[in-house]
């Protein structure tokens, strides 16, 4: 295959007869489909690195070799790389979440040769199945191995994923000579150097990281109701259609709906969003289809900004997005890179905003510590399983203690290692004979690593230099020549910075309506109530009424006052008014609320009590203390997981008194896992009182 052939190839794949290849994709190309190398591409988003490897595939195809499998590690690269291999005649298919219906048929196509291109999840990897049904039986004629966003098989990369782990082992099983394409836009010096580690012999391409259509500039407003404000004064000037990142979910939903309330059309996007009207065939609520249509309408142009954390990230194409602005400031200048590099693809001008506020320092404080387990997690797991017969999920849960996310983040990490501490059958999970000792100095280090990132980030925001060089620089592509385009070079703002005084106000009076709901819980856990006798399902004349909790903990808003009036042991009239306030003008619960009651404590027995009668004095309607402590329990915001938060309340709460059938306000302070005010509805409701509806000042709960 030359050069002109290759290119022909890809005219058509970009239905752009006078297209021409762009330095170092035909150099990839044939590296890989004449010389048969392994490579690893360091090219800019944009680039075109799809391009390289489905060109490739199609001329693999067409010398009648074997398929080509690309591990790619978001749906939304999966969607946006079937389309443009079609335009090459390239039948692809993917094995992922989503469509576990169809592996059945698309394993048969594959085993027939019926297809061109297998993209799959980095977790399908950890399928035995899947390795021993589809990998082992073609892996003879595997024509390329393609290793998409390949930072994540390095723990030095900003977005580590351990069962990029197990690409490793599977290379291994592949004949020598199988070409091996890896591809990234964000991996430094320290990142290319681990991979190549892993991967053996492999040659490195990098190619310059300068988007010249990018101009950027960065803004310090520390408090969210000035950024919210500006948001929504700046966005309607901003021509096209863009992004914002936000790092939670809880901020993607509050912002989106201050920009809607502005008459800016937005959506949130991330990680488990659902809308009613997207059901899958079972009638449930699906986020991918949801969150496919997000992605489309985005695409389309229909809605003018989505507002995503990175779940929106890796692999969205859109070349005529003309600004992403940050909310709040990702973790490292890498990551940074990657997100604003989604801007300004396929057009001359385009616009990347980093803002940073005083709530970020803290969330990346909870990433940081929650990236890698504990030690202790990892031999608490390891000792339940030695001590049993094999154990599922939810067997470990009542074992440890921990959050279900907390066992998966152990398993995936010991399961990865090779050989491995442990092994899985069917649903159940062993011990094996291997010994395993955590590397402490380098997750220390490695966290350390990731501190420094942080640093770097502020440096970035403060920094008076060219913008666009920094970031360069930080991805070891030294240049000093300034971009002309950022603020930094012109001297000047690319968009005002100045904020309506008016609309701040606003946004902060919003704020502190930006209540959440709690929803009701009906599942309790299988023998955790042995006193109370709940099990399966709560009956539904039981169950909690949807409540309302008024603030996050510590948060923009009441959040901060909820502290601090937490600390000192008394909640002040401002709150009574505001959860007052909340009840009558926003929630209006119907039937309404005919008296209150509240969570007993014994470590502050007047503190919530208080604050309730008080609430009922407002309402105008009677306080009743009609729920006692009869035991002492472990501190609830202990307990992990759903096991622990049921079992360490039964037997604790006793109902002494209530008005019969008259709907009732059930009051606490801080609300984690839900499950006291569940409990205490349940209660209340067998001891004759009508439907309960829980409210609280605060969520402290890792979810919000």
């Amino acid at each position: 295959m030359n050069r002109d052939e290759a290119q022909q190839l890809l005219k058509t794949a970009l239905a752009n007869p006078v297209v021409e290849f762009r330095d170092g994709q035909w150099e990839a190309i044939d590296a890989l489909v004449n010389h048969r190398q392994k490579l690893l591409v360091v090219q800019r988003t944009g680039w075109g690195k799809s391009s390289v490897y489905f060109i490739s595939t199609r001329i693999f195809r067409d010398r009648g070799m074997g398929p080509t499998i690309i591990v790619s590690p978001l749906l939304a690269l999966m969607r946006n790389q079937i389309e443009s291999a079609a335009r090459l005649g390239i039948i692809a298919e993917t094995m992922n979440s989503t469509n576990t219906d169809d592996w059945q048929l698309v394993t048969q196509r594959i085993l027939n040769n019926q297809v061109d291109c297998l993209l799959i999840s980095p977790e399908r990897l950890a399928n035995d199945q899947f390795i021993e049904t589809v990998l082992q039986p073609i892996a003879d004629h595997i024509a390329l191995m393609v290793i998409d966003e390949a930072h994540c098989i390095s723990d030095w990369g900003h977005d580590f994923r351990p069962d990029y782990r197990r690409i490793v082992n599977i290379l291994r099983q592949l004949p020598a000579n199988t070409p091996v394409l890896g591809t990234t836009a964000t991996a430094n010096n320290r990142v290319v150097e681990d991979i190549q580690t892993q991967l053996g012999d492999i040659q490195i391409q990098r190619g310059p990281l300068i988007r010249e259509s990018l101009a950027l500039q960065t803004m310090v407003l520390p408090d969210q109701a000035s950024r919210l404000a500006w948001l929504a004064q700046v966005i309607p000037t901003l021509h096209g259609t863009g992004i914002i990142y936000v790092l939670t979910q809880r901020d993607a939903e509050m912002v989106s709906k201050w920009l809607m309330q502005n008459n800016i059309s937005a959506r949130a996007y991330y990680s488990g969003v659902t809308h009613p009207n997207f059901v899958n065939s079972e009638g449930k609520e699906d986020t991918h289809l949801y969150r496919q249509y997000l992605e489309n309408e985005l695409i389309e142009n229909n809605i003018k900004v989505l507002v995503a954390t990175t779940a929106l990230g890796m692999g969205y194409d859109k070349p005529d997005l003309s600004f992403v602005i940050h909310y709040q400031a990702p973790g490292s200048i890498v990551a940074y890179y990657q997100q604003v590099g989604r801007a300004g693809r396929g057009i001359d001008n385009a616009i990347g905003i980093l803002m940073s506020g005083i709530e970020d320092q803290n969330i990346h404080e909870f990433f940081r510590d929650s990236a890698f387990p504990s030690e202790v997690q990892v031999n608490e797991i390891l000792q339940v399983l030695e001590n049993s017969d094999g154990l599922t999920l939810r067997g470990i849960e009542e074992k440890t203690n921990l959050r279900n996310g907390q066992i998966d983040k152990v398993l995936k990490l010991l399961s990865v290692e090779n050989p491995s501490p442990v092994i899985k059958n069917s649903s159940r999970w062993f011990r094996t004979a291997v010994h395993y000792q955590m590397d402490r100095a380098r997750i220390a280090h490695l966290t350390g690593q990731r501190i420094q990132e942080w640093q770097e980030v502020q440096a970035y925001l403060n920094d008076a230099g060219c913008k666009m060089t920094f970031l360069r620089n930080a991805l070891d592509d030294y240049d000093p020549t300034p971009c002309g385009k950022c603020a930094s070079c012109l001297g000047l703002p690319i968009i005002n910075v100045m904020t309506d005084p008016v609309l701040a106000h606003h946004a902060a009076t919003f704020i502190k309506h930006a209540e959440m709901v709690i929803v009701p819980k009906a599942q309790v856990a299988a023998n955790a109530f042995m006193e109370y006798g709940f099990r399966g399902s709560l009956p539904v004349q039981l169950r909690a009424q949807e409540g309302r909790v008024l603030s996050r903990w510590g948060d923009s808003g009441w959040g901060r006052l909820v502290a601090d009036n937490k600390h000192v042991g008394y909640f002040c009239d401002e709150l009574v008014d505001a959860m007052a306030e909340m009840i009558q003008q926003r929630w209006q619960p119907n039937p309404a609320p005919r008296w209150v009651c509240c969570v007993p404590s014994r470590n502050h027995p007047n503190l919530v009590p208080n604050f309730a009668h008080r609430l009922a004095v407002k309402l105008g309607i009677p306080f009743v203390d009609a729920v006692s402590k009869v035991k002492d329990n472990q501190p609830q915001k202990g307990q992990q997981n759903r096991f622990h938060q049921c079992q360490n309340l039964d037997g604790v709460f006793h109902v002494t008194r209530v008005y019969s059938g008259e709907p009732v306000l059930l009051v606490d302070d801080i609300v984690d896992s839900g499950w006291t005010l569940t409990v205490i509805a349940a209660l209340l409701q067998k001891a004759g009182s009508g439907v309960v509806y829980p409210a609280a000042l605060a969520s402290s709960s890792v979810k919000d």
